[in-house]
């Protein structure tokens, strides 16, 4: 059973290393192609939260955020590997920020080819978040294993 929890942390986590692995070849001086695809991207969404919410967001450089993207998903999915909850946690993270901006399916008429495909890509990983939710949950609900308490050895004499 070990090894199968083992097996299936490493094909999960597989999808947010191999990810990683592609964007830092990819990153260059600029940050690479997913800067060039996140730029218009964040533009809408800092548009939207200034206009809804009224406050003056900085500005952001992309390829730091391309660079904090690759880091937690490498780190994270390396933890995650090994069982760690921390690993999890930054996946998780990672999951909760990058979806509702990369996957913008709210910017588009509902009869756009666009709205579907973005809003499938959007639920999957939301159903990613729901896994990392569901492992930290029962990571944390399994009781530690507690040692063995040596019965005294009564004394013959």
């Amino acid at each position: 059973m070990a090894f199968a929890s083992f097996l299936g942390r490493v094909l999960f986590a597989s999808v947010f290393i191999l990810s990683a692995y592609q964007q830092f070849n990819e990153y260059g001086v600029d940050g690479g192609p997913a800067a060039k695809a996140l730029r218009p991207k964040i533009d809408t969404f800092i548009y939207r939260v200034q206009s809804q919410v009224g406050i003056q967001l900085p500005e952001i450089d992309v390829k730091f955020v391309v660079a904090g993207a690759i880091a937690l998903k490498g780190l994270g999915g390396l933890l995650f590997i090994f069982g760690s909850s921390f690993g999890a946690f930054l996946l998780l993270l990672h999951q909760l920020i990058a979806t509702p901006i990369q996957y913008d399916f709210y910017n588009y008429e509902s009869e756009d080819k666009e709205f579907t495909q973005l809003f499938v890509k959007f639920t999957q990983n939301m159903a990613l978040s729901g896994a990392l939710l569901f492992f930290i949950g029962m990571k944390n609900s399994m009781p530690r294993r507690q040692p063995k308490k040596k019965v005294p050895k009564t004394k013959t004499y």
